[in-house]
């Protein structure tokens, strides 16, 4: 029986391996469909339609990986009002936990979860236990 579990779990990766290629292709041609779609004037976003609900969960590739454009939009992490007021508040208070910062902030502090470890990427702050500090 496990020869015929081995064999078939290597004919599984062959088709994989074939398959790949196809794969790639048709991301690329959705990709350009899409930007294709942008052009007429209206944004890309509302000129397209929805596709994330039918990809089962695939994520496409940045940008930026994938050889095309300049990488992420917008405005950079960390950047914003609220990591600025997170970070003078660390600075302020060394060791503040995330519901006191979300309480003294006045925000929810789920938002906190995602700002104060981008932070600490960029080696603004650090984390000790549940406390957050100024980088030294």
């Amino acid at each position: 029986m496990t020869d015929f579990l081995k064999q078939t779990l290597k004919d599984i990766e062959k088709r994989l391996r074939e398959l790949e290629p196809a794969v790639e292709e048709y991301r690329q041609l959705q990709e350009a469909a899409a930007a294709l779609k942008g052009v007429d004037g209206r944004p890309a976003a509302a000129a397209a339609p929805a596709t994330a609900s039918r990809g089962g969960g695939r994520r496409r590739r940045s940008s930026a990986s994938s050889g095309g454009g300049s990488g992420r939009r917008g405005r950079p992490r960390g950047s914003g009002k609220r990591a600025q007021q997170a970070l003078d508040l660390v600075k302020g208070q060394p060791g503040i936990t995330i519901p006191e910062l979300a309480k003294a902030m006045k925000i929810q502090p789920n938002y906190l979860y995602r700002v104060l470890p981008g932070l600490e990427q960029e080696g603004k702050v650090s984390k000790k236990d549940k406390g957050w500090y100024p980088a030294s």
